[in-house]
């Protein structure tokens, strides 16, 4: 008999949308009504700016409707974000027209460029705890996916709580499954030590 891999046995995002039809409308609503408040919602955005190269190409993975690659655009960078949700797509697209948007499983992220070759990232992000909606037949198949695009010298930087039912150590091993080495871990998008509350973690191809 299989082993069931750690995780939930079904997207929780699909769920959340079945469950109620109006979940993506009102998430995407929400972060409207958060930016048009004043509040600072870039954080991570800033981070990744900070560390990319001018003119950077950056996959927003799990994207949502675009809060963050849409920031990362308007600082000059080259960004595709994807994301599982159509409707939230639809918002990014209508924000960040400029933005190349697609729907989209991470476990299946399949980038081409006109060669027929995957298309590679200098640096992807996965925040908004996107990892821990993934059932848990999608983490490793996602993680793996994720480096197959990630440049030789490319990073990919994830954040999400510990609290969700994703483990840092399952995680890891996931992540070195998939090929990516875990080479910093942090608790926050500004970089503060390690904690067991929440994980920021800073990957690289294994080599």
């Amino acid at each position: 008999m299989t082993t069931p891999l750690p995780g939930p046995a079904e997207n929780l995002w699909t769920v959340a949308v079945r469950n109620n039809p109006e979940h993506a409308r009102g998430y995407a609503d929400r972060w409207r009504r958060i930016e048009a408040s004043g509040n600072d919602i870039y954080g991570e955005a800033r981070l990744l700016d900070a560390m990319a190269p001018r003119g950077a190409r950056i996959l927003d993975a799990g994207c949502g409707s675009g809060r963050l690659g849409g920031y990362l655009a308007g600082t000059g960078h080259d960004v595709v974000g994807v994301d599982l949700d159509p409707h939230l797509i639809e918002v990014a697209r209508e924000d960040h027209p400029s933005v190349r948007w697609e729907v989209g499983n991470l476990a299946e992220l399949d980038l081409r460029d006109g060669a027929g070759q995957a298309e590679q990232f200098d640096l992807e992000v996965c925040a908004g705890n996107v990892l821990t909606f993934l059932a848990g037949s999608e983490r490793r198949p996602a993680l793996a996916r994720l480096a197959e695009h990630l440049a030789s010298e490319g990073r990919l930087v994830v954040g999400f709580g510990l609290d969700r039912g994703y483990e840092a150590e399952d995680f890891a091993a996931d992540a070195a499954e998939g090929g990516l080495r875990l080479d910093q871990r942090f608790s926050s998008w500004d970089l503060r030590p390690a904690t067991d509350d929440f994980l920021v973690g800073i990957l690289s191809r294994e080599r």
